[in-house]
C-alpha cells in the first residue's frame, strides 16, 4: 500500500514541472518587442470593412496573435448611424469600449447608457449587451480580454461577398463563441 502511495506521489511531482514548462513555453512565444501602429492604420489586416450588422471599419491595433490570445484591441470607425449590434453574449470575453468620437447608446444586462467622447463602458462576459451608433459618425476603441475568436469573426464578416441574412449572422456569432439573444437596439 505504501509503495502505491509513493509511486502516485512521485508521478504527481514529476508532472508539475511539465505543467509549469507548458505555461512558460506559451509565455515565451509572446512578442518580445514593442510595436507601433500608425493612426488610421490597422495592424496585419489593414482596414476591415464589416457587412451585415453594420458597415463600420475596424483596424486591429493589437492582435490576439501578439498576446498569445490574451488580449485584442480594435479601433472602430462607425459610419452607420442608427445601427449597431444585436443583443448578444460573449461566452469567454470581457469587452471594454472607449468612445473617442461621436455618441452611442448601450444596453448591458437591464441597464442602458448614453456614451459620448471620453466615456468608457465595461461589458462582462456572459451578460447580454448591445450598442447603437447615435451620431452621424463615431469612433471607439474596443478591447477584448481574452482575445478569443473576435479577430477571426471580424475577418469572416468582412470577406462575405453579400449582405448576410440574420440567420447567417447568427451562425457566424455561434461559430465565434457568441450568441445572439435579442434584436438590435432602437435609438430612443
Amino acid at each position: 500500500m505504501q509503495r502505491n502511495s509513493f509511486i502516485a506521489a512521485l508521478t504527481a511531482l514529476t508532472t508539475v514541472p511539465l505543467i509549469s514548462f507548458s505555461s512558460l513555453e506559451n509565455n515565451t512565444r509572446r512578442k518580445v518587442k514593442g510595436f507601433k501602429v500608425e493612426a488610421g492604420e490597422g495592424r496585419i489586416h489593414g482596414h476591415i470593412t464589416l457587412k451585415g450588422v453594420n458597415s463600420n471599419i475596424l483596424d486591429v491595433k493589437v492582435s490576439g496573435s501578439d498576446t498569445h490570445r490574451n488580449l485584442a484591441i480594435f479601433e472602430q470607425t462607425s459610419l452607420t448611424p442608427g445601427k449597431g449590434t444585436p443583443l448578444h453574449v460573449h461566452y469567454f470575453q470581457d469587452e471594454i469600449f472607449y468612445v473617442s468620437e461621436g455618441t452611442y447608446f448601450f444596453k448591458v444586462g437591464e441597464e442602458t447608457y448614453d456614451l459620448t467622447v471620453g466615456d468608457s463602458i465595461f461589458l462582462p462576459r456572459k451578460v447580454p449587451h448591445a450598442w447603437t451608433q447615435i451620431s452621424e459618425r463615431g469612433k471607439m476603441l474596443v478591447i477584448f480580454q481574452p482575445a478569443g475568436k473576435m479577430e477571426k469573426f471580424f475577418i469572416a464578416v468582412s470577406q462575405l461577398d453579400h449582405e448576410p441574412s440574420s440567420k447567417e449572422i447568427a451562425m457566424l456569432f455561434e461559430a465565434n463563441e457568441m450568441k445572439i439573444v435579442g434584436p438590435p437596439l432602437k435609438i430612443q
